[in-house]
């Protein structure tokens, strides 16, 4: 089978890409519930330490259980690195803590879910970023809240509860046009519906939680970017602050990864049949699904989903 993920097909990567075999050469991921690993001399060990061979040193670091899981999200997602944390919010706050300094200025889409809006509105100012919540629907609204010191832009599409959905690329534009970056929480669509890197988010976060694992088992969440930004911003966050993932974690939502095409499926039928069956009840005030004519986005669903 050929190592290039990027001519795979979503359900071929989900079960193969990122696989790592021991000696033992077993046909599943292995779980490898360490915190640390052994060398076969004093002189491989410190080479290890310092950085001049590969190999993994410690789990809060890295570990090859939760390797195999970041790689495969990276061969889904189209990303050249990632990160994968404890959980979905871990993602977020390092991406955003990552991303800005104090003296920074972040424009948010108003419509996020109230733990992301906690870290841009009560969490980030602590540190000396500033934060603007705007209406993210109407791209005009982003242009007005920039600021001479706007680094960072941060959207969810589609937004949970509200189901608004963002123009990705219109909002990447803007952020490509004033040196800042993008972060796009693409829990809701999956990268199976919506692949921000390649409508020019510069970082992509997720809840694994959700769609990922998709069986109420376990926590968990990813971060995931081009490879420099990850080794420059997050490298030392994640070697020193300790928001890991946990290895049995990584393994469940290796194990969840393949079944998600066949479930996201189903649950994106099954959705668009139970709201076309309540649009037609008299009952039923509004109804509001990306997959509809009638969403208030329905131009933008149909561009980037």
């Amino acid at each position: 089978m050929t190592s290039n993920t990027r001519n795979w097909k979503p359900q071929t990567a989900l079960v193969h890409a990122g696989t790592l075999r021991s000696g033992f050469g077993e046909t599943s991921e292995a779980m490898y519930l360490t915190q640390g690993y052994v060398y076969d001399t004093a002189q491989a060990a410190e080479a290890r330490f310092k950085g001049e061979e590969p190999g993994f040193i410690y789990s809060r670091y890295a570990n090859p259980t939760v390797d195999m899981f970041e790689k495969r999200m990276c061969a889904l997602e189209g990303a050249e690195d990632a990160r994968a944390t404890a959980s979905g919010m871990a993602a977020v706050t390092a991406a955003l803590l990552c991303s800005a300094r104090a003296g920074d200025h972040i424009v948010a889409a108003r419509a996020l879910f109230g733990s992301c809006r906690w870290v841009v509105e009560t969490l980030a100012p602590k540190y000396g970023i500033e934060a603007t919540l705007v209406d993210g629907t109407d791209i005009a609204n982003w242009q007005k809240a920039v600021r001479p010191n706007t680094k960072l832009f941060f959207l969810e599409s589609p937004t949970n509860p509200t189901l608004e959905v963002v123009d990705i690329a219109a909002v990447a534009s803007l952020a490509d046009s004033i040196g800042a970056r993008l972060i796009v929480d693409n829990v809701f669509a999956t990268p199976l519906q919506q692949k921000p890197l390649q409508l020019g988010a510069h970082i992509v976060v997720y809840s694994a939680t959700k769609h990922i694992d998709g069986q109420g088992r376990c926590l968990g969440g990813i971060i995931l970017s081009d490879k420099k930004w990850i080794d420059e911003h997050l490298h030392d966050y994640f070697r020193h602050t300790g928001p890991s993932l946990s290895p049995f974690n990584a393994w469940t939502l290796l194990k969840g990864l393949e079944t998600l095409p066949l479930r996201v499926r189903q649950q994106t039928e099954s959705a668009g049949r139970i709201a076309d069956f309540l649009a037609e009840r008299s009952e039923i005030v509004r109804v509001i699904y990306p997959g509809r004519a009638d969403h208030p986005q329905a131009a933008v669903v149909k561009k980037q989903m």
